[in-house]
């Protein structure tokens, strides 16, 4: 395999979810939403899964229509050394990566994303979205890894707190996908900007995950 056929695809949010991820590969409508995905054109499994660490802060903001008007997950745009964002990366193709990508930004028709110019320059905001921002995170064995964010940074104003339902896909995937204990996955998120002063100790404990 060619290091740019293949690219790390390195999620931070819902996708963490193994299951809710393959509904971006075949289509479906993920638990929990109610949108229903229309999959990538290739829709080829994922070759492996990792675990990663990511070094930019989560959070969560906006409204999201299919996740019942809530917030959901953005990293911000600064690496901060201290920080530990629970990621899970996927091995996919290049064009699967960017049906992603285009499925993110319910973006109809095709998109042309230069990921070696990600590569070079860190980033590439190739449209002024939710989730128009690429990031390069480095690589893998090889693989150059990849996740995409905002084009802004973090505005702590407009904090927006996940439905539980959301979050509950997050946890799930953190806990069952990643292999982090209960304990654990419930210590992270509650620190998590837009969930800590949303949610108590009590509801995140209701969660079944």
């Amino acid at each position: 395999m060619e290091s740019l056929d293949y690219v790390w695809y390195a999620s931070y949010g819902s996708n963490i979810n193994h299951d809710r991820f393959l509904c971006y590969i075949l289509g479906g409508t993920p638990e929990g939403s109610s949108k229903r995905e229309i999959g990538c054109r290739d829709q080829s499994l994922p070759i492996e899964a990792r675990n990663l660490i990511i070094k930019h802060p989560l959070y969560f903001t906006k409204e999201a229509d299919k996740w019942q008007g809530k917030g959901v997950a953005f990293i911000d745009l600064e690496s901060i050394p201290e920080t530990n964002t629970y990621s899970r990366m996927y091995l996919i193709t290049r064009e699967q990566f960017i049906d992603v990508v285009r499925q993110e930004n319910e973006q109809s028709g095709e998109l042309e994303l230069d990921l070696e110019a990600v590569i070079q320059n860190g980033s590439h905001i190739f449209r002024k979205s939710w989730y128009g921002n690429v990031l390069y995170l480095g690589e893998e064995e090889g693989y150059p890894i990849f996740t995409f964010t905002s084009t802004e940074k973090m505005k702590k104003d407009e904090l927006n707190p996940p439905s539980l339902e959301y979050l509950q896909t997050i946890l799930k995937g953190i806990h069952k996908d990643m292999g982090i204990s209960r304990e654990a996955v419930i210590d992270y998120i509650k620190a998590v900007p837009g969930v800590a002063s949303f949610y108590s100790d009590q509801q995140l404990a209701t969660l079944d995950f």
